[in-house]
């Protein structure tokens, strides 16, 4: 699944309740993924919260409600409930665009 996109489940945790223009990334130390779009997203200077799925049940949970019972990371969660996988940098540019217009 690339760049797929679809809705999150409800998350109350403040680690997995980003900020408006804000997302979380779940993944894992090992996603070489996770690691390319990581180091994109740093030079992009684009601020995220990483959960490592392998140390958080919970947020394992979360990734497999997402991606139909997958683990497949990187998972990102938006503020406003949306969720992509394994997003190109483009993508998630895109969405805190779209989430900075909702936002006004």
């Amino acid at each position: 699944m690339t760049g797929t996109t679809g809705p999150a489940p409800d998350t109350s945790d403040e680690t997995r309740d980003p900020a408006l223009g804000t997302f979380t990334m779940y993944s894992t130390p090992w996603c070489g993924y996770c690691h390319r779009l990581r180091g994109q997203l740093d030079r992009e200077g684009i601020a995220y919260d990483v959960v490592d799925i392998e140390r958080v049940p919970d947020a394992a949970r979360i990734v497999e409600q997402v991606n139909r019972g997958n683990q497949t990371v990187p998972t990102l969660v938006y503020a406003d409930g949306s969720a992509q996988t394994n997003p190109s940098l483009a993508q998630v540019k895109a969405k805190l665009a779209d989430l900075a217009e909702l936002a006004g």
